[in-house]
């Protein structure tokens, strides 16, 4: 027999081992040819010899063999391993102990070290060997003198029974189990028991997916063995390559395994740690090979995940440093259908233990983003030990929004589809750059698999188990260069599974860091804009006009700026991809930023003016909202939508105040009446407590019917009948529920219906290549459109810097900062308004404001300036206090706008 032969043999012997001992010499038949060493029946009798010598040992406590088990010297070897071995044995002639006869008794799976491929196991044959788990340990083999087979000493027979019972920490773990070691490690101070069953069933996936078995029924009871009968005989005689996938896995008891692991932590770490993480370290690496090549099944390996995120301690240096990281990466391994079954089980079984997981993660990628040193050769995307438990931080994200309350709405808005507009030399430059034709299939990348498998989103959490500010990483965030990030997500988009990007595990980054990844799109779509109308230019098909560019009259603003957008939009719509480039009639300036955002704070102020009567404003949230009863046509919203779209585009920050369900319903989901919270407090508190008032005299105390009463933007009293006939039908107990959903549904969407779909409309012209929805929750868009709520300018002192003779120590800055943390809160906006052209707060807080106080000049009568562009205040070194802060008064209170007005 040739190495080649050899090998063949060995591979397809450990493939088709079998728990039962009888099939090895059917592996041994089918593979031996007759013209080998001795006949077929003489090598399969040896090659049995060899499989239990292995195994059991030869009996003879002063065996020197090394392939005998007797000797101490052989390696605990599965009897898959064992098969596979001695065939091996066979053909090197090893040396065969005489006392060794083959045990003709069959094996139960509870002394397997590794199920067989072959066999199909049920829950019923599991349990069965769990059950007897303490009897297959100590129970001795029938007497060989009962079998016909030579008779051994009394002392040989112990000494077999003993290596029998030191070799067979391979059992599963069973909470009985567990609290027998816990006991026996406690009261003897035995740890080696405990230590050595951990370590056994942590170091390989397929002993640890059948820990902490589910209980049978007693009704399963009675056909168990039968199960387990027909169990053994199909594993005779199916396919030795038969997919694993199809072998049933037992139903783990996550309540069983908690407990036991409860009593293990009264057991001092020390007695079993070093074992059990050098076991995990193992575990992770078979798990990652065997999801690899397929061997194990999603059931068998998501058993593995389960349990081991159950252990104590599993927050422990030893433990997240050296053994967590390769488990992290095996769970990279897993297919979606995978990851989306760990994800249910996380939520619906292991609730309580989703906070400590979620801390041990983040712990672990905490400490090894500070500890690590990225450069630009060796990039965080590329560090296994951070995105291996950012990939476990996704399925425990879906774990926690499963696990919360969730959205009963599941009503979305209808799709608006932008009419692709064909570029006509897309044909012919279409390869030098990106055309528009790419956004279709983009937009179909944004879903995140996951998701989809799970059948849920962001938008159907109302609280999630674990809020989600909890996911978020800073110190993550901090080092992640967001332009490489940006590069990764692109290449992620075109080509799956070849780069990682943080943009894709977007729930982990602060919204500072994410509203840089958004920028940094934008920008990347903006030069791809501009570079096609140079290409244009260049063949003479266009004029060059690499900007969106706004020519507007301070005295009719929205006028000029609604007739500019209005026909770009029915022209080509593309342009509003450009960058924008305000400029006021009559003024100099040139529009690095600054300008803009003048542009946008004065446009959104007259837009939402009640005078001009397309949105109304709620009394008691101090919300806008649309007006239901608007004289304006649909393309006067469609614009507005299209200003909106336009400032979170090009990175400007609004002062608008649309409550909440405005986001929910711009990101596809329609209002409900949890969305009434906050855009009428005063009404959700009424309809709540309807809902949940129990008395049999609902009608007669509320008096309410189907017919509903609303005012107009002039106060008019405005009616409406949810159903037909409505105004007779009371509100009783039975169609309360109906009837709250019904008022929702009416005044967030059915009343604005019209007036929203035009806005949504124009916002999406913008915004319809924009990952705005896959990398934001709601709560995170209305940040991004309107800051941050929080004025801490002792941040700002912070980060400020200084420029033209100035430091943090000079006088006149100590006074300047004196004079701005005792002004009240409106100065403090003028303030923002004078230097940076807007009022509010950027997303992060004012940390993130590059702000700069640059010297201009020795003391003198000139008010402070500012260029609102770059942030920079310029400020004369007045000589006192009072001085500097009568000037910087008068400045932020009496200046507005650029030139002439």
């Amino acid at each position: 027999m040739n190495p080649k032969s050899e090998s063949v043999e060995a591979s397809r012997g450990s493939e088709a081992s079998s728990s039962s001992i009888n099939s090895t010499p059917d592996i041994v038949e089918d593979q031996l040819t007759s013209g080998n060493i001795m006949k077929r029946a003489a090598a399969k009798q040896l090659i049995e010899k060899y499989f239990y010598q292995l195994l059991d040992g030869c009996g003879n406590v002063n065996c020197d063999n090394r392939y005998c088990a007797s000797s101490g010297a052989a390696r605990n070897l599965s009897p898959n391993e064992a098969a596979a071995e001695a065939i091996k044995l066979f053909y090197k002639e090893a040396r065969l102990c005489s006392s060794v006869t083959p045990n003709k008794v069959s094996r139960t799976d509870s002394n397997s070290y590794e199920p067989s491929p072959s066999s199909t196991l049920g829950p019923n044959h599991k349990n069965t060997s769990e059950n007897k788990e303490n009897q297959n340990i100590t129970t001795p083999e029938p007497s060989t003198a009962s079998r016909g087979e030579p008779h051994t000493s009394h002392t040989a027979q112990q000494q077999k029974q003993k290596k029998r019972k030191r070799y067979n920490n391979g059992a599963p773990l069973t909470e009985e189990r567990i609290y027998k070691l816990c006991d026996e490690c406690l009261q003897n101070r035995a740890e080696e028991p405990l230590s050595k069953a951990l370590s056994k069933a942590f170091s390989r996936p397929s002993i640890l997916a059948r820990c902490f078995a589910s209980k049978i029924s007693e009704n399963s009871n009675e056909t168990s063995k039968d199960t387990e009968k027909e169990s053994k005989e199909s594993s005779r005689s199916c396919d030795p390559d038969k997919d694993i996938d199809s072998v049933a896995a037992p139903q783990l008891d996550v309540a069983s395994c908690r407990r036991a692991f409860q009593y293990l932590a009264k057991v001092p770490t020390e007695y079993y740690s070093t074992d059990l993480v050098i076991a995990l370290k193992s575990l992770g690496s078979y798990l990652t090979k065997d999801l690899k090549s397929e061997k194990l099944s999603i059931e068998d390996a998501v058993n593995c995940f389960v349990i081991t995120f159950e252990l104590p301690n599993l927050g422990c240096s030893d433990y997240f440093e050296i053994a967590l990281p390769d488990v992290c990466l095996a769970i990279g391994e897993l297919p979606i259908k995978g990851q989306a079954r760990l994800a249910r089980i996380w939520s619906q079984y292991c609730k309580d233990s989703l906070r400590n997981i979620l801390e041990t993660l983040q712990q672990l990628i905490s400490l090894r983003v500070v500890s690590c040193n990225y450069h630009v050769f060796f990039h965080v995307q590329e560090d296994g030990h951070v995105t291996g438990p950012t990939r476990v931080l996704k399925v425990l994200y879906y774990a926690s929004i499963l696990a919360g309350v969730l959205d009963s709405n599941t009503l979305h808005e209808e799709p608006i589809v932008i009419a692709h507009q064909h570029d006509p030399l897309e044909s012919v430059l279409g390869h030098l750059y990106p055309p528009s034709s790419m956004k279709g299939a983009r937009n179909s990348q944004l879903n995140d698999p996951l998701a989809v498998e799970l059948g849920v989103s962001v938008l159907d959490s109302r609280t999630p188990y674990l809020p989600f500010e909890d996911f978020y990483n800073e110190p993550l965030s901090d080092v992640i260069e967001m332009d490489k990030d940006c590069e990764d997500y692109e290449m992620v988009i075109s080509r799956p599974n070849t780069r990682f990007s943080f943009l894709r595990h977007p729930f982990v980054l602060t919204v500072a860091s994410k509203s840089l990844g958004l920028y940094y799109e934008n920008r990347l779509r903006m030069y791809s804009e501009s570079r096609a109308a140079l290409l244009q230019a260049a063949v003479g098909a266009a004029r060059p006009e690499p900007f969106l560019r706004l020519r507007v009259r301070r005295s009719h603003l929205i006028e000029d700026a609604l007739v500019v957008l209005e026909m770009i939009s029915m022209e080509r719509a593309l342009d509003l991809k450009k960058q924008l480039v305000v400029e006021f009639e009559g003024e100099q300036g040139v529009d690095e930023g600054g300008v803009s955002k003048e542009f946008f704070q004065l446009i959104v102020e007259e837009i939402f003016n009640p005078d001009y009567g397309m949105f109304t404003h709620q009394q008691d949230s101090r919300n806008v909202w649309f007006n239901p009863t608007s004289f304006e046509t649909e393309a006067q919203f469609t614009l507005i939508g299209i200003v909106l779209g336009l400032a979170i585009y090009n990175n400007v920050i609004l002062a608008v105040n649309f409550p909440m369900v405005v986001y929910r319903k711009l990101l596809g989901r329609k209002g409900s009446f949890e969305d009434l919270v906050d855009w009428n407090p005063i009404l959700y508190n009424g309809l709540k407590d309807m809902l949940e008032y129990t008395g049999d005299d609902l009608e007669e105390v509320y008096y309410q019917t189907f017919r509903i009463c609303y005012q107009d933007v002039f106060g008019t009293n405005m009616f409406h009948e949810l159903k037909v006939n409505g105004d007779n039908i009371f509100v009783t107990q039975e169609n309360k529920k109906e009837f709250v959903d019904l008022y929702a549904d009416f005044l967030l969407n059915v009343s604005v219906e019209t007036q929203f779909r035009a806005f949504r409309r124009g916002f999406l012209m913008v915004t319809d290549e924009s990952p705005l929805g896959a990398f934001f929750r709601p709560e995170e868009v209305e940040m991004l459109v309107c800051g941050s709520k929080v004025f801490d300018f002792h941040e700002l002192e912070k980060s400020t810097e200084y420029d033209g003779g100035y430091a943090s120590d000079s006088k006149i800055v100590q006074d300047f900062w004196g004079i701005v943390h005792s002004l009240p809160l409106e100065d403090k906006r003028k303030l923002l308004q004078f230097t940076t052209g807007s009022d509010r707060v950027p997303v992060g807080g004012l940390c993130n404001l590059n702000f700069v106080i640059a010297r201009n000049g020795p003391d003198c009568d000139r008010l402070p300036t500012a260029h609102t562009c770059f942030n920079v205040l310029l400020l004369p070194e007045y000589d006192t206090r009072d001085k500097l802060q009568d000037r910087l008064l008068k400045a932020i209170n009496y200046s507005k706008g650029f030139g002439l007005h």
